[in-house]
């Protein structure tokens, strides 16, 4: 996964954009841009990555990201293999916090919408109800034109701003602190551990990709990923072992050893510190 792309998705006809996105596999390049963003994905699977945050995917998923939170919905590695039996669709809109004006938040009225705005600086993942009716209403949008689609997309965000079942995703204080103008180099770091976290990875092989030290590897995935490498490897085991337990086709040992982990114990200790539960007790649960 490159170090985020500044991506540019502006229109020169419409206040706010709505796109349904139907193709092979969603876009594999790390993003950010200066836009609110509202997603939610009807069709696929995989590994979301939004701001310091690393969660597996499925339709249904339905999150609100402010302006600049780097972020991507990492299509399972079948989507890439070109079998037509396996395809991604989602809903996405987007639109800027001045879409009505520059002073438009500034009203009174607007205090709820303006907290909500905030919020979704660290990104907000919706269940229930409003995820439901969050679905409802972007399906809704792509068939809505002019001041209908506006009054349309102000009653929604009303509702969010109102609502108690929206989520933070990435950790509190976090920052986008990558450049536009920034080097390769995290690319082809996620891009290994994404492909090769089922094997043992060296920390040496991935900070000779890099093209650092070990030491100074560490040191700057740290300061742009608010968690060590180890941490980063590790989560990305756990998330695959989370969707393979949900699929209850084998015993937690094979799992264990799919996930890229080399003992048994070393998967339920690591499983308990990222879940809170034991593989055993997160499989009854769910």
């Amino acid at each position: 996964m490159k170090a985020p792309i500044h991506k540019n998705i502006e229109s020169q006809v419409r206040t706010i954009t709505v796109h349904e996105l139907k193709e092979p596999h969603f876009d594999a390049n790390w993003h950010f841009h200066p836009h609110y963003q509202l997603f939610t994905v009807m069709e696929g699977t995989g590994k979301r990555f939004i701001g310091d945050s690393i969660h597996t995917f499925e339709p249904g998923d339905t999150v609100f990201l402010g302006p600049d939170v780097p972020h991507l919905w990492r299509s399972d590695a079948v989507y890439f293999e070109g079998n037509a039996a396996f395809s991604t669709h989602g809903i996405v809109l987007y639109f800027q916090e001045d879409f009505l004006g520059k002073d438009f938040l500034e009203k009174p009225e607007m205090l709820a919408l303006r907290q909500l705005l905030i919020d979704s600086k660290r990104g907000i993942v919706y269940k229930g109800e409003v995820r439901e009716h969050i679905r409802q209403e972007l399906q809704g949008l792509l068939h809505t034109e002019g001041f209908k689609s506006i009054l349309r997309l102000l009653a929604l965000l009303d509702r969010l701003a109102h609502e108690q079942e929206g989520t933070p995703i990435a950790s509190y204080g976090y920052v986008n602190t990558y450049k536009i103008s920034e080097t390769e180099r995290m690319q082809k770091v996620h891009n290994y551990v994404l492909q090769h976290f089922a094997q043992e990875i060296r920390l040496s092989d991935v900070a000779s990709l890099a093209g650092m030290s070990e030491a100074a590897f560490c040191r700057y995935f740290k300061a742009r990923s608010n968690k060590t490498f180890i941490d980063f490897v590790n989560e990305i085991r756990i998330g695959h072992a989370c969707k393979l337990l949900l699929e209850d086709q084998w015993t937690i040992a094979q799992i264990a050893y799919d996930s890229g982990f080399d003992s048994l114990s070393n998967f339920n200790r690591n499983f308990k510190k990222y879940i809170g539960h034991t593989p055993r007790e997160y499989k009854g649960n769910y």
